[in-house]
């Protein structure tokens, strides 16, 4: 019998996936969401789901590229 290895703790990039497109435009609009349904409530919370998007929307502008 041969010995296996596996990697543990591998990282895949999520740019490897092919869903992954989909993916980040589903959690940029659900960020984009929760922000806008936080609007009057918490505004550290709006700026934190704000940012995140932000940051969704920069991968998702180099991946197109």
């Amino acid at each position: 019998m041969e010995n296996q290895y596996c990697k543990v703790g591998q990282v895949t990039s999520i740019a490897a996936d092919r869903n992954a497109i989909n993916l980040l435009e589903h959690q940029y609009q659900s960020f984009l969401e929760k922000a806008s349904s936080l609007e009057y409530t918490d505004a550290r919370l709006v700026e934190f789901f704000e940012q995140k998007a932000q940051k969704i929307k920069k991968i998702l502008e180099n991946m197109m590229h």
